[in-house]
C-alpha cells in the first residue's frame, strides 16, 4: 500500500491536530500493509517531516515557474493508493482519498473562532468532504454529528479514537522536584489546566470560578494555565493579569512536550471545562499520569472520560466551585478517580489509532 500523509499541521509548538498529525508520521512506517509512506505539506513532498518540528525551519519557496512544474509533478506522486488529509482537507487536484474530521466546531460554534477561519472552513471544506472516499472522526460523538449535519452516509465515516504517549505516566515526588522547580511550582501544591486561550475552552468560566473558592484553597492550590495564545481573548488576558497579580493563578503560556509529563504528574487536579472538544487529549494525559480530572460534561468529553471524571457545567459556577473542592479536598473521591483514571486511560493508545487507521484506507482501497 502506498501512501501520502499531508503534514502542514506539523509545527514547533505543536496543538492536538499537530499531536495527532505527528504519531501518524511515527506510526504509520511500522505498519506492515504500508509499503511506501511520503509526507506532504506546503505543495512540496518532504523527505523527514520532523524538519517541521524545528524553530529553525524555514520552507525555501522556488520562482514561480519552476514553482508551477513542481506542482504539476506533485500531482503526479500523490497518486498514491491512499491520500491522507488529517487536518480536515484534501490538497487541491487531489480526486480523492481520507481526511480526518476532528470537530464541527467551526460550524456549530462559529462565534469562537477567527472570522478568516470560519471562511476558510466554508469555502473548502465542502469541497474536501464531497471528494473524500472515507472520513476519520475522533469521537463517535463527533461522527454522528457529521452526519447529522452534512448528510455524510453512515458508512462513510469510521470514529478511530487517539491515543496517550507513555510519557504520561505517574512519577514519584522525587522525580519531579527538579523540574517544577524551574517554574516555582511544588509537587501536589497546584491545579492546572492545559489549553489554549479560545472561547470554547471555557477559561474565563475557570478564573471565575477560581476567584470564588475560600482563600484557604486558593492559597493551598493555585491555579496553573499551560498552552497556546488562541484568539478572541483580550478580556481573558485581563482576567489572566489580575489573578496573577492576587497570587492564586500561574500562567506559564506554551510548555515543551519534554516538560507537560511532569507538569501533568505534578498537578494535585487538573481542569478542563471545555463546551466542545473533536476529543479532549489533555484530561486523558492528566488520567495517565495520576492526576484526578474535573472536566466539563459536554461534547464528547463523557466519551472518553468515562466514569472516571467529574462533570461539570462550566457555566453553572456553584456547580462548578463545588466541583473544585471535591476534586481538591475529598480524600475518598481523590484514590477512586486516580484508579479509574488510570485505568480508563490504559483503554486509548497510539498504536490502536494507527491500526485502525490503516484498516481505514484498506476499507478504501
Amino acid at each position: 500500500m502506498h501512501v501520502t500523509l499531508c503534514v502542514d499541521a506539523l509545527e514547533p509548538q505543536l496543538g492536538g491536530i499537530g499531536r495527532y498529525t505527528w504519531e501518524l508520521c511515527k506510526g504509520l512506517p511500522n505498519q506492515a500493509d504500508i509499503d511506501e509512506l511520503r509526507f506532504f505539506a506546503r505543495n512540496s513532498l518532504l523527505h523527514d517531516p520532523s524538519v517541521l518540528l524545528s524553530r529553525g525551519y524555514k520552507h525555501k519557496r522556488a520562482p514561480w515557474p519552476f514553482r508551477a512544474m513542481k506542482r504539476r509533478r506533485v500531482e503526479r506522486i500523490l497518486r498514491s493508493d491512499i491520500v491522507h488529509g488529517p487536518n480536515y482537507f484534501l490538497p487541491a487536484g487531489v480526486e480523492t482519498g481520507v481526511i480526518t474530521v476532528h470537530d464541527l466546531s467551526v460550524f456549530l460554534y462559529p462565534e469562537t473562532h477567527p472570522a478568516a477561519r470560519v471562511k476558510a472552513f466554508e469555502r473548502l471544506f465542502t469541497h474536501s468532504l464531497q471528494r473524500a472516499a472515507h472520513i476519520i472522526t475522533d469521537t463517535e460523538t463527533v461522527r454522528r454529528e457529521l452526519i447529522d449535519v452534512f448528510a455524510v452516509p453512515e458508512h462513510q465515516v469510521t470514529a478511530v479514537h487517539l491515543g496517550v504517549d507513555s510519557a504520561f505516566r505517574p512519577q514519584r515526588s522525587d522525580q519531579l522536584q527538579g523540574r517544577l522547580a524551574n517554574y516555582g511550582l511544588p509537587v501536589g501544591g497546584y491545579a492546572l489546566c492545559v489549553s489554549t486561550l479560545e472561547p470554547r475552552k471555557k477559561i474565563a468560566e475557570l478564573l471565575a470560578a477560581w476567584r470564588i473558592l475560600p482563600s484557604s484553597v486558593r492559597d493551598s492550590f493555585p491555579l496553573v494555565l499551560a498552552g497556546g495564545t488562541g484568539w478572541r481573548n483580550e478580556a481573558l488576558h485581563e482576567a489572566i493579569r489580575q489573578g496573577t497579580a492576587e497570587g492564586w493563578l500561574r500562567h506559564l503560556g506554551f510548555v515543551e512536550d519534554a516538560d507537560l509529563p511532569k507538569l501533568y504528574a505534578g498537578a494535585a487536579l487538573f481542569l478542563y471545562p471545555s463546551i466542545y472538544e473533536g476529543f479532549g487529549l489533555p484530561p486523558l494525559e492528566a488520567m495517565a499520569s495520576g492526576v484526578p480530572v474535573v472536566v466539563s460534561g459536554k461534547s464528547c468529553l463523557p466519551e472518553v472520560g468515562g466514569d472516571a471524571a467529574i462533570y461539570i457545567d462550566p457555566d453553572d459556577s456553584d456547580g462548578f466551585v463545588a466541583g473544585i473542592q471535591m476534586g481538591l479536598l475529598d480524600e475518598n473521591w481523590r484514590s477512586s478517580a486516580i484508579a479509574r483514571g488510570l485505568d480508563r486511560s490504559r483503554e486509548f493508545s497510539w498504536q490502536r489509532c494507527i491500526e485502525a487507521t490503516k484498516d481505514v484506507y484498506r476499507k478504501v482501497i
